[in-house]
């Protein structure tokens, strides 16, 4: 660690200075968050505007054709990386709840990028074994159960192309990753994993404060 470490707390009026100087004010994204926020705490669950931001220039900057997403929720998520793919890129949606997709399926009509998401009900672990051992992803996105983040994180590496990108989210969990009084099976499968990740020599990985905490990981 440098003797002076460069980072900065954010107050509420700094966070919303941030958020507001980046492009999040997309209004079908917009309506999406304020129907989500009407389910209550969980939607919590639902990741923050900057975050999609940010995904979707990495994943347009990347390239990428390719996509899956382990946890959709209402859909933010999944939106905002359809919009940043090409007109025939394509993105595979993996979660259990029917409820909460449906909502996002109506948001990516509007949006028009439904034609590009294929939505898949049932156990994402499930869902990725059944692949084809041809089928490869230039993206992905891991916000799901906890617990079998490192079961997501392996069945999607060995489909992801050389250069690709998985993002994993929930990394920090709200401070609770350095907590050590804090041992519930999410708590210790987010360390888990993270000390995975950071020894694993397939690939490169950087984690980022961002919303609940971020780590981008690239496939050497």
């Amino acid at each position: 660690m440098a003797e002076h470490s460069k980072y900065i707390t954010l107050t509420p009026k700094l966070y919303d200075y941030a958020v507001a100087h980046g492009h999040n004010g997309d209004p079908i994204r917009a309506e999406l968050a304020a129907e989500t926020s009407k389910l209550g705490m969980i939607s919590m669950m639902q990741i923050a505007p900057e975050q999609g931001t940010f995904m979707a220039i990495l994943a347009a900057a990347i390239g990428a054709r390719t996509a899956v997403e382990v946890g959709t929720f209402t859909g933010y998520s999944a939106l905002c990386v359809a919009r940043a793919l090409p007109a025939d890129g394509r993105l595979l949606c993996c979660d259990v709840n029917e409820e909460w997709t449906s909502i996002g399926r109506r948001y990516w009509e509007r949006a028009g990028v439904a034609n590009k998401i294929t939505l898949k009900l049932g156990p994402a672990v499930e869902t990725l074994r059944a692949l084809p051992p041809s089928h490869t992803f230039d993206f992905a996105f891991i916000d799901a159960d906890k617990t079998n983040y490192a079961l997501y994180y392996e069945e999607i590496l060995k489909r992801l192309r050389p250069s690709g990108l998985i993002l994993i989210d929930n990394v920090l969990w709200n401070g609770a990753i350095v907590d050590e009084s804090i041992n519930d099976e999410n708590t210790v499968a987010l360390r888990a994993l993270n000390d995975k990740v950071a020894k694993d020599t397939r690939v490169e990985a950087v984690m980022l404060a961002v919303a609940d905490g971020l780590t981008i990981v690239r496939k050497k």
